[in-house]
């Protein structure tokens, strides 16, 4: 879901916000949302309101062999599993407010066609090149397995669920052949090497390249460039591109012979430029998108998981690279991982609750302002039912919503149902404002470094302001004994309250939406004075208390 939007696309900074391509192979868990998409949402939503011009893309992945899996163990079309989870993701965003500028697929005509261009100035360009390699056989299914057909013991940690292309438990990245006592997850059956040939990234071409690169980024989450910068010490190793698959991209070139696709890690990625591309054509300029992959001023932000590292820190620059004239990304700040009770989130393993199941249990606003202030910035975080439900109670609805509904109810009923003008306020009054304003320079800095959790802060922080500038002043006392201070004080309460809603606003777009017919729409990032007069009806509590004994009574004891 798009918002229209807020600033003129013609002046600012243009800043692409690049978001991580869930797979469409099955529902995605809050550990998702908390790792990538609540994240880039906030962030987004921030940059449109100090004026820079914000391009936010994604979209599902279709082409990932997790699809052909599960659609092998349903007895069912990739395209039926594709078709079942995209519109389930389309729905969850919607019901989250994610702003979208376009959240796509990679099975548009589009993509493959950007994804072909990749592939054959990589190639025209030396970057690509042809061999034969081993790859597992599954002599009872008579196929070739691609990497998540594989499964068996990772060299580095001993997992013994790693997949043939990454191992799940430490993150690395893997080649099948290395896994330890590999199975076939067809048959179960132990798969044998035969000679096939594919084409290959020649990522060891950007060591260099890469690795100065790597040396100039300043701001970066230390553990995205110290990971980063031990895979170009290990020295970078050339990658197959393509699979022995039915399900995939076509290959621009014939030379390999029939059954071969472009392989889901290499494509994938290039979605960011291909929705870009997308975007630019639907928006009736199909030559817009330079503006974000080619301008001098621009930046590119990519949002994801800390799994997927060296794909946005390694892999796509050196694609970028080879490639010519486009932007490399200004920043991956990836998250860590969201646990749940210890145990890793995961789609594929059921650990954790969907995005569904989230909202079936908590208010859009409510869940999203739970799993900011426990966002995995900098390392893993650990999360419940019954802790998202403590946050909603203790923190939202105890500081923030309890203020908006004192202050509105009081205006109410001692202002005569509208916003009262504040002439002659105090140094006390002015006190509160002036650190309403200064948590919202504070804010803007926090959220350029990507600390969206102390961001979050730094905003309740203000409402607790507030709330302590109302005790202090009791304006219902004055309302009895001087009823002029009393409404010069809800006056500048109502004030700061609409200073602290832009800068809850990103994590709190449908609330925010709320108060519009009080205090306006939000249009830039700064305090605008309500206009007095506009009529202040009485409020209802803008969100509705977890009733946790309720909540736990319903949950499994593991809370997956």
């Amino acid at each position: 879901m798009a918002d229209p939007p807020l600033t003129d696309r013609r002046a600012g900074t243009p800043v692409l916000v690049a978001v991580a391509w869930p797979y469409a192979s099955g529902s995605r868990h809050l550990g998702h949302l908390a790792g990538a998409y609540l994240p880039a949402d906030v962030y987004a939503r921030h940059q449109r309101l100090v004026g820079n011009r914000v391009l936010m893309v994604s979209g599902s992945d279709v082409h990932g062999t997790p699809i052909t899996v599960r659609a092998d163990a349903e007895g069912v079309t990739p395209a039926d599993i594709v078709d079942r989870y995209h519109a389930e993701f389309v729905a969850d965003w919607d019901r989250l407010g994610i702003s979208w500028d376009c959240y796509t697929s990679t099975g548009t005509a589009n993509h493959a066609e950007v994804t072909q261009d990749v592939f054959m100035r990589l190639l025209d360009n030396g970057h690509i090149d042809r061999r034969v390699s081993d790859q597992y056989y599954d002599a009872e299914a008579d196929r070739f397995l691609p990497d998540r057909y594989i499964e068996g013991t990772c060299p580095h940690c001993d997992y013994p669920e790693a997949r043939g292309d990454q191992c799940e438990d430490c993150g690395r990245t893997l080649d099948p052949e290395e896994l330890v006592d590999p199975r076939s997850k067809i048959t179960g059956s132990t798969p044998e090497l035969r000679s096939t040939e594919h084409f290959y990234l020649r990522l060891s071409d950007f060591t260099e390249q890469l690795g100065e690169w790597l040396g100039t980024r300043e701001g970066w989450r230390r553990h995205v460039l110290n990971f980063s910068k031990g895979w170009v010490d290990e020295g970078l190793q050339d990658r197959a591109i393509t699979r022995d698959l039915d399900w995939g991209i076509e290959l621009p070139v014939d030379d390999l012979g029939p059954g071969k696709r472009i392989y889901v890690w290499f494509e994938a990625v290039i979605g960011y430029l291909s929705a870009a591309r997308e975007w630019a054509r639907d928006s009736g300029d199909p030559e817009a998108w330079r503006e974000w992959w080619e301008g001098d001023d621009a930046r590119s932000v990519y949002f994801i998981g800390k799994d997927n590292i060296p794909f946005h820190t390694i892999i796509w620059p050196g694609m970028l690279l080879g490639y010519g004239g486009l932007n490399l990304p200004t920043d991956v700040p990836a998250n860590q991982y969201v646990t749940f009770k210890g145990g890793k989130a995961s789609a594929s393993r059921g650990v954790g609750l969907t995005i569904g199941e989230g909202l079936e249990l908590f208010e859009a606003d409510a869940l999203r302002y739970a799993l900011a202030a426990s966002l995995p910035e900098q390392s893993d975080t650990d999360l419940s039912v019954e802790e998202i439900g403590r946050r909603i109670n203790e923190e939202l609805v105890a500081t923030w919503g309890n203020l908006v509904n004192r202050v509105l109810s009081m205006v109410h009923k001692t202002c005569d149902g509208a916003v009262p003008a504040a002439d002659g306020r105090t140094a006390e009054d002015l006190a509160v404002l002036a650190t309403v304003d200064a948590a919202l320079v504070t804010v803007t800095d926090q959220i350029e470094r990507v600390e969206l959790r102390a961001a979050l802060r730094t905003g309740m922080d203000a409402a607790a302001s507030v709330n302590a500038y109302l005790n202090a002043t009791e304006p219902w006392k004055l309302a009895k004994a001087d009823p002029e201070r009393a409404r010069v004080v809800l006056g500048t309460a109502l004030a700061a309250v609409a200073g602290v809603r832009v800068a809850l606003s990103p994590y709190l777009p449908f609330t925010t939406l709320a108060l519009e017919d009080v205090f306006g729409p939000i249009d830039a990032w700064e305090r605008v004075e309500p206009t007095p007069g506009t009529p202040v009806s009485k409020p209802t509590p803008l969100y509705a208390k977890v009733d946790l004994d309720e909540l736990l009574a319903g949950q499994p004891p593991t809370d997956q």
